[in-house]
């Protein structure tokens, strides 16, 4: 199930409530819909402070190559298949 997200406010009221400190996402136009997959802006705590960036939204691409993992239904941790028979 996905949840769609909006921004409708603009740049300085999200580094005010936030308290940004560094700002790398230019000109942020209001965005009516954020979509998997594409760009978003996201805050992010930094070694040089609180910052606003983009990045792509949405849960990360299925993994390819090594061995498979599965999540462990009573423990909730991740347990390579092969060593779990």
């Amino acid at each position: 199930m996905c949840i769609l997200y909006s921004i409708i406010t603009n740049q300085a009221a999200i580094t005010a409530l936030f308290r940004v400190v560094n700002r790398f996402v230019g000109n942020l136009a209001p965005m009516p819909g954020v979509f998997p997959g594409y760009p978003a802006p996201v805050i992010r705590n930094t070694d040089g402070g609180t910052e606003l960036t983009m990045m792509r939204w949405g849960m990360p691409p299925p993994r390819t190559g090594g061995p498979p993992v599965t999540i462990g239904e009573r423990a909730g941790v991740a347990v390579d298949i092969g060593a779990a028979r």
